[in-house]
């Protein structure tokens, strides 16, 4: 029998007792259209402000603009002394002081990175190039890439087993997990998973398995970090985005975010999980974090402009917070301002609330939803679709309008996402308002005029 790489060193069912929220403790959250950084407060669930990396969309396309570009993921350091912000639009990593929330320096990389980590020594830190095929290594203190790690194409996600010998990192491209010696920087293992698209991983708190999400198949797959094999997967649900472990009374569970239905689905960790709970949230969750003492858990909600906080006592929501236009990474720091507010270098909450619309099929099971926002002068509409006709166009039209507002043409599986970037205030405010007509929306095949009856998806009353 092959020898395993590692050993855990853990024991099962002790654990240091760990405080519950604290006021230096923080939540943050990359918000992807405002290229801001959020700063919550987890005692009062309140957005303290917002750390500006770079403008409001649509500033970002003039070809003289600096700033940074889709701001993404998120990490931080062993210390919790240090924040890193990954742009994917802009190709940058930036470290930001968690006391003073400054940019301490920034570096960029390679095209499109997605996720990236601390090493457990806190001595490098790892990006996934997820438009090309390798990690970007990182010093953290001179902010210069200083090697490539050669992986699969388009690799999502990184972290690190405790141990410190082993790197987990996930793909958004094929279907594989690449095991990584932290030491030699090489693939040492490659396995096979479900799908190609897992935008996520995360350990268990014993350590001894690691979870990732499949979005696109809507599963979740566990990997045994000791013998490192696949132990199986199961299914989650439409959209699964990012998942979180916490240790409850009723033992560790796991919380899946589940995009497609507006929910956190809860699941236990048994040899075959079980589903114990559904909760309800706002609109499309995407990233997820639990506070340190598994007391809480903080899911940042795309198409809500918002976090909602759920109590895992009762595995309902207690709070929303608002935050920046399309929080995708969260992450909770413990003690992350050691002393002082922490609230040095931040800027308010510059964007409105969102209008979210639901679609549903006339005929067959297409799905599909639609938010509107307000970007200054101008407004958004980010369309996403499913379940349609491969490789066809689409026609969305708002209200009576007699010419659609955008057109899209769906991929090979059949979804399409977009935005259509105008002066559509007055759609906006049409689709805001209570008392207007049942069908609002309405997406037509091909170039085919509004028509609600023969409609491929119209929006819900």
């Amino acid at each position: 029998m092959k020898k395993p790489l590692i050993t855990l060193a853990i024991s099962v069912g002790t654990h240091l007792a760990i405080a519950a929220p604290q006021p230096q403790d923080r939540v943050y959250t990359a918000d992807q259209n405002t290229n801001t950084v959020s700063v919550i407060n987890p005692v009062s669930n309140t957005l303290l402000g917002q750390i500006r990396l770079g403008n409001t969309r649509p500033d970002v396309l003039s070809p003289l603009y600096k700033g940074e570009l889709n701001v993404h993921g998120l990490g931080f350091s062993p210390d919790h002394r240090t924040l890193i912000a990954i742009s994917n639009g802009s190709n940058s990593v930036a470290f930001i002081d968690t006391a003073t929330n400054k940019v301490k320096g920034i570096a960029y990389i390679g095209r499109s990175p997605h996720e990236g980590f601390f090493t457990a020594d806190g001595k490098e830190v790892w990006v996934v190039v997820r438009g090309e095929d390798y990690i970007s290594v990182i010093n953290p203190t001179t902010f210069r890439e200083t090697r490539r790690i050669p992986t699969t194409a388009g690799p999502g996600m990184v972290l690190f087993h405790p141990a410190g010998k082993l790197a987990f990192v996930v793909s958004s491209f094929n279907p594989v997990v690449d095991i990584v010696d932290v030491r030699a920087h090489k693939v040492v293992k490659r396995l096979d998973v479900v799908s190609p698209f897992s935008p996520f991983l995360q350990f268990t708190p014993d350590f001894r398995e690691v979870w990732m999400t499949h979005k696109d198949v809507g599963k979740v797959t566990r990997i045994d970090t000791e013998k490192l094999e696949v132990k199986g997967a199961f299914d989650t649900g439409f959209i699964t985005n990012h998942l979180a472990f916490a240790r409850t009374a009723s033992g560790t569970l796991a919380y899946v975010t589940v995009g497609g239905e507006n929910v956190v689905k809860v699941f236990t960790t048994d040899a075959t999980p079980r589903l114990v709970a559904t909760i309800p949230v706002g609109a499309l969750p995407h990233g997820i974090w639990t506070a340190d003492d598994g007391s809480r858990v903080f899911v940042g909600l795309e198409n809500g402009d918002a976090v909602d906080v759920i109590d895992t006592a009762t595995n309902q929501v207690m709070a929303r917070v608002p935050v920046g236009q399309a929080p995708q990474a969260l992450v909770y720091v413990r003690n992350a301002v050691p002393s002082g507010s922490g609230t040095e270098n931040l800027v308010q909450r510059a964007n409105s609330e969102p209008v979210n619309i639901a679609l549903k099929p006339v005929r067959g099971d297409a799905k599909g939803f639609v938010v509107a926002r307000n970007l200054g002068v101008v407004d958004a509409l980010e369309v996403f679709l499913f379940k349609l006709k491969p490789e066809t166009a689409y026609s969305v039209y708002v209200s009576a309008q007699r010419s659609p507002v955008a057109s899209f043409k769906t991929n090979p599986a059949g979804m399409a996402n977009g935005t259509a970037i105008g002066p559509l205030r007055e759609v906006v405010s049409t689709l805001s308002t209570k008392t207007a007509s049942p069908v609002q929306m309405v997406v037509m095949e091909g170039d085919a005029p509004a028509d609600p009856a023969k409609a491929a998806l119209v929006s819900m009353p």
